[in-house]
């Protein structure tokens, strides 16, 4: 079921992936530190099984099974990741990128390398820039003096530790999306939870501003958490990614 693909001598990345004869392929991004074993990826696969249409899914580097160091990785090179594996599996393919949490700071990034053949774009829990102003711009004077001389910090969120690298930090200011506009007339569909306690959901507001002509929805859950992935969450994810899809059956005509 997973595949490798060698990008290099010391990179291969690990994907997953559906080919059909159809033009439109759907991508599924995932979030900093995660991998596509979950259940986001899992249910896209088997709607897109259903659907009988092209899926891919990817493991930036220094993310799960994909081959290179976590440690020297950062957005402009897990961008490049993405970019590459989706030129070489599903090169010339009409595209409908899903990113979740970071994965949709990449997907934004794949907007703007991939225009022409964007046909819709869903954040769930979005968090472009979150390096800057979730993380850097709240650390204290001493955590950040800390990076500068270290390097890296180590953030513990929840059970979880997290390795902020000096050099992550100041890739991800080159990589800045809201200071962006992209004039696709593509609908755009954002998930976020009120009770989302890692990434607030002005995020999402913030990425409806970026494309000024698209056919936006923002649906804001009551409850769930940042990982959106029970499967009521998942149903109604589906449920619009359906509606892109036959919107882009009808422009087919």
């Amino acid at each position: 079921m997973f595949k490798y693909l060698r990008l290099s001598n010391s990179k291969k990345i690990r994907f997953l992936s559906l080919k059909s004869t159809k033009k439109i392929c759907v991508i599924f991004l995932h979030g900093f530190m995660s991998d596509i074993e979950g259940d986001k990826p899992a249910y896209f696969l088997k709607f897109c099984k259903k659907k009988q249409i092209n899926f891919l899914a990817m493991e930036y580097s220094g993310h799960g099974k994909s081959y290179g160091e976590f440690l020297k990785g950062n957005i402009s090179k897990w961008t490049n990741d993405a970019y590459k594996t989706v030129n070489s599996k599903m090169r010339g393919k009409d595209l409908i990128i899903i990113g979740s949490s970071m994965g949709a700071w990449i997907g934004l990034n794949l907007i703007l390398k991939f225009k022409n053949q964007i046909k819709g774009f869903i954040g769930i829990s979005a968090a472009p820039e979150f390096l800057e102003r979730l993380m850097w711009k709240k650390f204290s004077k001493k955590i950040k003096n800390i990076i500068f001389k270290k390097k890296i910090y180590h953030v513990q969120k929840a059970d979880f530790t997290y390795p902020i690298t000096k050099q992550l930090i100041f890739d991800g200011r080159k990589n800045k999306i809201f200071n962006k506009k992209i004039n696709l007339k593509i609908p755009i569909q954002m998930f976020h939870s009120i009770k989302d306690d890692v990434v607030p959901v002005y995020f999402s507001k913030k990425i409806l501003k970026i494309f000024p002509y698209a056919k936006k929805k923002l649906f804001i859950f009551k409850d769930g958490d940042h990982r959106l992935s029970r499967k009521k969450d998942l149903k109604k994810i589906g449920k619009s990614l359906n509606e892109i899809i036959l919107n882009y059956s009808a422009t087919l005509g």
